[in-house]
């Protein structure tokens, strides 16, 4: 017997829980399967191609809103080239609608929903004539009459009895590792599946322990925690970080998905101790109206989740991503800028504007007649327009995601930015001229390398300001180039640093120098020193500038930094210099 599991991620250093915990969870059978990864970006052919060449028995695929159209594709083929290989899906996307999933798709044998570990052991049982499928829960299945049978559902599983789902950490290398800790949610939040599930249960925290150690040993660059609300039991959340910082070994990330307001003193206190880069937050805000926030039954105060952030952001050692969502009810274009500007005001490191997806089995889809709520019948289920937001918003706030994708989430161009936003009514105005900019230009659907995100933003500026701000905007750029990387090919709208080579060249060699500024140079040449880190020459305090401070004129050199850099945000380090 060959079984494979097969997960279609969104991307490549993405993994797939599900399909590990499935098969480390299926016991005798654990040898009989095997895992098989894909991402969405490559050709459906490509798939289904390595798949038929491994001639299994059952080819079971994890079915999510992003990629259930190449699923779609791929196990259409198999079924007409290996007509005696089964089909059989599960995941959230087929867990709501089985009967109609399997009517439409003839090709498929059966559907697993709910949740999977005793139910595919049981499978697994069936598929080695050891077990009757009648007696399995949580399936539906083609009877051999071509009838549809869906059986009764599962009781959930007990969460400390799942074996760990990882076994060789060379298989996780470049990869974002997921791992739980717990399944359900205690909040209701319209708009999400969790909701679904209320009953909120733990794995044991002893357990927990050992397999963060794992983690830890294997210097894993990131482990994603997908627990709905991480920090909803305070004891068990709390031990969890205790734990990770006093076994800490600098190489490791944590990511977790909290709600800001239930943070107590004691944890806010105990997090500002922590490593920067040790952690990161999160925050689902949503929306900032309050009824908004009320209609999707959350029961979050943006005042306070304000005062939480703010604090954390204070302690410059937890990188925060903030999310919002279009689409909800009582939030029209206008009010929605307000929220995107209460948010954006807040300089999360990671903001993420969401459209609403209007899921199978979520509470927002049994209200969507009394939202005139339209939205697209296929995957991902994506809001069209509603009551109080019309198409023709919807395609203002795309622009606008696109730009905060592109030149606040790259953290390229934080200097420009909070330089350029000064000359707007607000955050929200920047973005809309920009996506407006780039509509107007042509320059949509365009794949622009970073270089030229920078002069398009620079001819942006030449249009909408005058030359001497022009020139003022010029140097910030150069300066937010620099702080990221030491660019070989130096840009043609960066000011020439010919006339201070010689300079530069004499400050590497000043012994001075080398005491006062290269610390953890030890052991490099001079030469070595030069080309590992850049010298940039401004006409003014460019950092004051970028700031919005009172700004001194003159010559200011600035010493990039590059194997010191921050540890939370990667920039260099960047000391001002004296050459004269």
């Amino acid at each position: 017997m060959k079984v494979l599991l097969t997960a279609i991620n969104a991307k490549y250093i993405h993994s797939n829980l599900a399909v590990y915990s499935l098969k480390a969870n299926c016991g005798v059978y654990e040898s009989q399967v095997k895992l098989m990864e894909y991402s969405i970006n490559q050709y459906a052919e490509e798939i289904f191609q390595s798949l038929y060449r491994e001639k299994a028995d059952v080819i079971c695929f994890s079915c999510y809103i992003w990629n259930i159209d190449i699923i779609g594709q791929v196990a259409g083929w198999l079924s007409q080239v290996a007509p005696g290989v089964q089909i059989w899906l599960g995941g959230p996307e087929v867990s709501f609608d089985v009967a109609d999933r399997l009517d439409s798709w003839n090709f498929v044998d059966g559907i697993m929903y709910g949740e999977g570990e005793d139910t595919f052991r049981e499978m697994m049982a069936c598929w080695n004539g050891e077990k009757n499928l009648e007696d399995v829960l949580g399936i539906g299945h083609r009877q051999p009459d071509g009838k549809v049978h869906v059986h009764f559902p599962r009781d959930f599983v007990n969460m400390s009895q799942l074996n760990f789902v990882y076994k060789r950490p060379e298989n996780l290398k470049n990869k974002i590792i997921y791992y739980e800790t717990s399944r359900g949610c205690p909040f209701q939040c319209s708009y999400c599946l969790s909701s679904v599930e209320k009953k909120v249960r733990f794995r044991d925290l002893e357990l927990v322990k050992r397999e963060l150690q794992q983690f830890i040993d294997w210097e894993i660059p990131q482990v994603k925690f997908v627990d709905r609300t991480f920090n909803c039991r305070r004891e068990h959340s709390m031990e969890i970080m205790r734990f990770i910082k006093a076994h800490d070994k600098g190489k490791t990330n944590f990511h977790f998905e909290i709600t800001a307001d239930l943070l107590t003193e004691e944890e806010l206190d105990f997090m500002a101790g922590l490593r920067p880069g040790l952690i990161q937050l999160e925050i689902g805000v949503q929306s900032t109206n309050p009824e908004t926030i009320k209609e999707i039954r959350r029961k979050v105060s943006f005042e306070r989740l304000k005062e939480i952030v703010q604090r954390i952001h204070a302690g410059k050692n937890i990188h925060q991503h903030l999310d919002l969502i279009a689409g909800l009810p009582f939030e029209g274009l206008e009010r929605f800028k307000q929220s995107f500007n209460d948010v954006y005001g807040l300089k999360p490191e990671q903001f993420q504007l969401g459209f609403l997806k209007v899921l199978k089995g979520s509470y927002m889809r049994e209200k969507a007649a009394d939202y005139d709520l339209i939205y697209q019948p296929e995957p991902p289920y994506e809001v069209l327009s509603t009551r109080w937001l019309s198409y023709d918003d919807i395609l203002v706030l795309k622009g606008v995601e696109e730009m905060v994708e592109v030149y606040y989430n790259s953290r390229q161009f934080e200097n420009s930015l909070d330089w350029l936003e000064g000359y707007f009514p607000s955050a929200f105005a920047m973005y809309e001229t920009l996506a407006g900019y780039y509509e107007a230009k042509g320059l949509n659907g365009i794949s622009h390398s970073r270089m030229t995100r920078y002069e398009i933003l620079l001819d942006f500026v030449k249009e909408i300001l005058n030359i001497e701000e022009t020139r003022v905007f010029t140097q910030i750029l150069t300066y937010d180039l620099y702080l990221r990387e030491n660019v070989k090919s130096r840009p043609a709208w960066a000011a020439s640093q010919e006339p201070f080579k010689a300079a530069y060249v004499e400050f590497f060699k000043n012994e001075e120098n080398r005491e006062k500024y290269f610390s953890g140079y030890e052991g490099y040449t001079t030469k070595q020193i030069q080309r590992m880190t850049h010298i940039e020459h401004f006409t003014e305090d460019i950092r004051a500038t970028a700031a919005d401070e009172e700004r001194g004129g003159g010559d200011v050199f600035i010493w990039f930094d590059y194997l010191n850099r921050d540890p939370l945000t990667y920039k260099s380090r960047t000391v001002e210099v004296k050459l004269w």
